[in-house]
This record gives structure tokens, C-alpha cells and sequence, in this order.
């Protein structure tokens, strides 16, 4: 009782006592739940957070309005620059090698638009492995892994590349069942650290919060920024001293890696974006793809009030995305297409809570069921009726003391998996093809024919990123098959 009466008075003074409303009626199971819902609750935070959301989107200061493309000194590309590439891979392998290097996989999707149930990494996008996205990032580390053993002189296995994976509320349980049930894809096991993205409460439109059950608050994860605050969080309730900050001090980690599942090209701890951050002595870099067409829809990484952000392509203006680089009239002048893909020195990630009050939440107006106040029965509503808070990852970017910027090829690291088999991009079959054509590229230019028609999945155990295959040099391939390892090869020739 005492503690229902001063969780009501605390609701009640934040304006928000309306979810007590049915207290009433709610049996013993209901009420101790709804206790230990709002008891878990910063009910003062939410309100801030709202507040902001608002106060940010209604009143854009002029400063802020202010768009640019970011300073030349700020980016640099792959593209054309072999000697640097090579510089840069081998500083990221050396902070491989040394165990300096952990990553981070926003993994908290659903596979729902992909008409599957399970979570978004658990998906098949129909290679002739049937590996899935998490598999595949998997073995990705454990092939950066053995590269950095072999170029550096490390003995086979002591290299270790821990990985963190942030999941939501509805996939932690299938996601941890799907790792142990392929038994962590042959990684160790004690190196697969999982973890669970935030969540806020679902909004009125004039910040009220919404009831999902008589007993229960409607609630939403609150964006991949979310990762921030996670980072914070217990990995255990036994143990609230461990946390994944702590963990990675204790791993004494300098460099994370962060990105999302849904880029089945994406290179896991890739040594030349590491090492480009890590001589940059960059707080915060991002991989970004060239836009070339001004009406592609995608944000894009650009100075706004001076300082980096991402600018989605419905804040820009027409003249802005057609404006041509002065020096390179061949370009875009707003090309940096960000693609969710980072470098984070952990002493960034540690200053986070130091100015994560000033990052203003995106509000998105959504249609959110709920139960009426009056009568207690369930509304569906056909028309957006609330709000759901979220936080992207690229919001720390206006914190950043030193923010740099990686080109890629696109073609080479980017092939997001959004859409449903058969829509017209972005779906199973483009990321199956982008893949298949990448590592057909790998065959042939490492010496290999690759006959018209024929299919060759090469693993990333077999090779990370075209590399370690002069044994095919020579070779014509003319079966389709996974080559599993450099040993293989024969039997597709």
C-alpha cells in the first residue's frame, strides 16, 4: 500500500495519474504488475524527453536551418586511394591483433516487413549456404579474426574480437535460442555478449501516456540511439555492477565498431575503417556510401548550425540536393550517404551521459491501440492518435570533438535488406545478388574465370574481403557451390 500511494502521488504531480486510473478493479497479479511497470518508470525523464521532442520540432532555430556539406579535411575515400587503404588496414589489424577492437550489432529488428516472425538477423536471404545474417556477420569476425593471426604473427585462436549484441524486448529470448542453437557459430561463447535496447512509454499528442491494458503502459523501444543509454544498463540483474561499458574497460577496448544486421555486405570489424578512425584519433567516424542520384531517398551526413548531423532527404531542398561540388562538378555537393556504419572510441561512448539530455528525441505520430479511460474497452484507432519517441544512433554526431567520415564503394559494403521478397528494391533478392556479385568479383580478380550462370558462395571463412585466394588463380569455375575453405576449391572446377 505504501508503495502504490507514493508511486500514485509521484504520477500524479507529473500529470500523469491517469495511470491509475482502473486501479479499482484490478486484481492482486494486475496491480503488482503495473507497480513494478511504473516503479521501473523515470516518469520525470519521460515528460523531459517529451518536452524537447516538441520544443525541437516546432521551433528550429535559423542556425540550425543552416545546411552544408561537410569540410573536405573531414572526409576521405577508399576509392582511388590504395596506398592509404593499405596504411589504414594494417593499423586496424595491429588494434585487432592486440585485442583493442569490439563490436557492436544493432540487432533489435523484427522481420516482420520480410513476412517472418523471428528477428531480423535470423533471416535466410536465400544464398546456397541458407546462412543467415547472423551467421554470416559471425563468421565475418572470426575471418577478420584469423587474418590479424596470420599478418601479425599471433598464435591460431588468441585473437579475440568481442561482440555485443543489442537486441529489443521482443527478440532477446529468440535471439539468445537462435545463437545457442547453432552454438554461437563457433565463436566462444563467453565473447557473444547480448543486451537490450530501452524502451519509452507510447505519447498522446499532448504527452499523455498511453494505457495498453487496464494494468499495463503501451510502450515502444526508443530508436537505435537507445544504444547509448543500454550501454549503461545491467546485463544482469544479479550484477549491477556490469554493465557493457564496464565490460569493455575491462577488455580494455578502445575502438567499437557499430552497425546494423540488415547490410549483408557490411564488413565486421573492418581493420581499414578501424585503422582510418583510429589515425584520425577520431571520437566518432562514419562509413558513408556516394549519392549520385539527387533524388535518391536517404539521408545524408552534412554540417547543420556548423556542426554534423544527418540531414534525411525531406529536410534538404531541391536546389540544395542538385547543388554540384565547386571542386568536382561531376559530384554531388551533399553525396555522403550515411549508412549506419561506425567507429565509436569507447572514451566517446563514456562521455555520452555527459550531454545526453541536450540530444532532442524524433517523434514519429503513429496509430497506437490503447484502452479508453472512461469505458476501459480496447481502441484501434485508424488514424494516428499518439506518438512514439526515438533516438538514432547519428545524434551524437553534433557532440563529437573530432567526427571523420569514410567513402566506400557501395557496391562493395552496402546492400540493406528493408523490403519483402519481391518488392522492387532492397529486399532477399537484391542483397542475394549484391552478395553473389561481390564474391565473384573476389574469384576474378584474384586470378579465376567464373563461367556465365554459375554461383559461387565463398565463405567468410574462406576469405574476408578477397584476400588468401591465390589458390584459384588459373582456375575456371564451372559448378555453382559454397566454398567453405581455400581446400574446396576443386571440387567447383
Amino acid at each position: 500500500m505504501a508503495q502504490y500511494e507514493s508511486l500514485k502521488a509521484k504520477f500524479e504531480a507529473a500529470g500523469q495519474g491517469h495511470l491509475f486510473n482502473f486501479w479499482p478493479q484490478l486484481k492482486a497479479p494486475e496491480r503488482e504488475a503495473l507497480l513494478a511497470q511504473l516503479s521501473a518508470l523515470d516518469i520525470e525523464r519521460v515528460n523531459r524527453v517529451f518536452a524537447k521532442a516538441i520544443q525541437a520540432e516546432s521551433s528550429p532555430s535559423a542556425e540550425a536551418e543552416k545546411i552544408e556539406p561537410p569540410p573536405a579535411d573531414a572526409v576521405e575515400s577508399v576509392l582511388g586511394s590504395p596506398e592509404k587503404v593499405a596504411e589504414w588496414r594494417a593499423a586496424g589489424l595491429d588494434a585487432i591483433a592486440r585485442g583493442t577492437v569490439g563490436v557492436i550489432l544493432m540487432a533489435g529488428g523484427q522481420g516482420t516487413r520480410l513476412g517472418s516472425t523471428d528477428p531480423k538477423g535470423c533471416y535466410d536471404i536465400g544464398l546456397p549456404s541458407h546462412k543467415s545474417l547472423f551467421q554470416y556477420q559471425a563468421e565475418r569476425i572470426a575471418g577478420v579474426q584469423a587474418v590479424a593471426e596470420k599478418e601479425i604473427g599471433k598464435p591460431t585462436g588468441s585473437v579475440i574480437i568481442p561482440w555485443y549484441v543489442m537486441t529489443s524486448g521482443p527478440t532477446r529470448k529468440a535471439t539468445e535460442k537462435y545463437f545457442r542453437d547453432h552454438k554461437f557459430f563457433g565463436l566462444k561463447e563467453q565473447n557473444v555478449i547480448f543486451f537490450e535496447q530501452g524502451t519509452l512509454p507510447c505519447l498522446t499528442m499532448d504527452g499523455k501516456v498511453f494505457l495498453e491494458t487496464p494494468s499495463q503502459v503501451a510502450v515502444a523501444p526508443d530508436g537505435n540511439g537507445g544504444l547509448y543509454a543500454a550501454l549503461r544498463q545491467p546485463l544482469k540483474p544479479t550484477d549491477p555492477s556490469r554493465t557493457v561499458l564496464s565490460d569493455l574497460e575491462s577488455r580494455k577496448i578502445t575502438h567499437v565498431h557499430a552497425y546494423c544486421v540488415d547490410n549483408c555486405l557490411v564488413r565486421v570489424a573492418d581493420p581499414v575503417f578501424l585503422g582510418y578512425s583510429i589515425q584520425k584519433q577520431a571520437d566518432c567516424a562514419a562509413k558513408v556510401a556516394r549519392k549520385t542520384v539527387p533524388t535518391e531517398s536517404v539521408g545524408v551526413i552534412a554540417l547543420r548550425g556548423g556542426k554534423f548531423g544527418v540531414v534525411e532527404y525531406s529536410e534538404i531542398s531541391q536546389e540544395q540536393t542538385e547543388r554540384r561540388d565547386p571542386k568536382n562538378p561531376e559530384e554531388l555537393a551533399f553525396r555522403a550517404a550515411n549508412i549506419a556504419n561506425h567507429v565509436f572510441s569507447t572514451a566517446f561512448l563514456a562521455r555520452v551521459e555527459s550531454f545526453e539530455s541536450e540530444m532532442a528525441f524524433h517523434i514519429a505520430r503513429k496509430k497506437i491501440p490503447h484502452v479508453d479511460l472512461q469505458t476501459g474497452q480496447v481502441v484501434k484507432p485508424s488514424t494516428p492518435n499518439g506518438m512514439k519517441l526515438e533516438l538514432f544512433v547519428f545524434d551524437v554526431f553534433p557532440h563529437a570533438q573530432q567526427l571523420v567520415i569514410l567513402e566506400v564503394d557501395r557496391r562493395e559494403e552496402f546492400s540493406p535488406l528493408k523490403n519483402a521478397p519481391g518488392s522492387k528494391s532492397d529486399n532477399p533478392e537484391t542483397s542475394r545478388a549484391d552478395l553473389l556479385s561481390q564474391q565473384r568479383r573476389f574469384l576474378e580478380a584474384a586470378g579465376a574465370t567464373v563461367k556465365d550462370g554459375v554461383e559461387i558462395e565463398l565463405s567468410p571463412l574462406a576469405t574476408y574481403a578477397g584476400e588468401g585466394l591465390g589458390a584459384v588463380k588459373g582456375k575456371t569455375f564451372s559448378r555453382s557451390g559454397l566454398i567453405e575453405n581455400v581446400q574446396e576449391l576443386d571440387a567447383l572446377v
